[in-house]
């Protein structure tokens, strides 16, 4: 039934959502709490990714609410704390991994139930493919400052 299907979307898009909530949240305490003479770059880059997750968290809310006629969440996942560089850097590539993995779902979930959302399957694909896009440049990048290769980052 299309309404289950709806209620099933719309739990998995708010998952997300209370993910980019914690995300924009986490980065830019992280942000606040490194230091050093080389971490001004670092702190802008961080800052500049809190405002992509809040971009994101914004974009779940509209599919949510308006392409599924759905509530979208208002709490966010457990934020995690960290204070070194090394530390923040490893948080947050494990997070934007677990964010992929649950974009992914959500890509496969819109994907195999095309016929179901006959008005609103390109804006959901669209929106969702982008912020998977988005979510592995941040991984990349993370991973440069870190100065980890791609085999480190996979087992994280």
């Amino acid at each position: 039934m299309v309404n289950d299907f709806f209620k099933e979307l719309t739990e998995l898009l708010n998952k997300a959502l209370e993910m980019e909530h914690q995300a924009n949240i986490q980065y830019l305490s992280h942000a606040e709490v490194i230091d050093g003479e080389t971490c001004e770059p670092i702190i802008t880059r961080l800052n500049e990714i809190a405002g992509d997750e809040k971009e994101h968290a914004a974009k779940l809310r509209s599919l949510i609410g308006d392409f599924l006629d759905g509530v979208p969440a208002i709490t966010m996942t457990k934020a995690r704390n960290a204070r070194t560089i090394k530390e923040i850097l490893k948080t947050n590539l494990e997070d934007e991994k677990k964010a992929v993995d649950v974009y992914n779902k959500i890509l496969k979930t819109i994907s195999d139930n095309k016929s179901k959302l006959s008005y609103n399957f390109w804006k959901l694909e669209h929106d969702v493919r982008h912020i998977i896009i988005d979510e592995q440049e941040h991984i990349a990048e993370l991973r440069r400052i870190a100065g980890m290769k791609l085999k480190e980052v996979e087992k994280l």
